[in-house]
């Protein structure tokens, strides 16, 4: 799985993009409001992992997870 931050611009929030590894997109959500949908694609048990990946990724990047 990848995952990718993306920096929004005026009136459209960062958001967040896990996609599985042909690039197929897993999920889409604002940076601000990861849980319910981490819970909701099975990575609930990485929660704590993931928002500290997310938290200190730098925007534009894409990360193997």
């Amino acid at each position: 799985m990848h995952i990718l931050k993306i920096k929004g611009k005026a009136k459209i929030p960062d958001y967040i993009q896990i996609r599985d590894d042909n690039f197929t997109l897993k999920a889409y959500f604002r940076v601000d409001r990861p849980e319910k949908t981490l819970d909701k694609i099975g990575l609930g048990d990485r929660k704590d992992e993931l928002l500290k990946l997310i938290e200190e990724m730098p925007f534009g990047k894409i990360l193997k997870i």
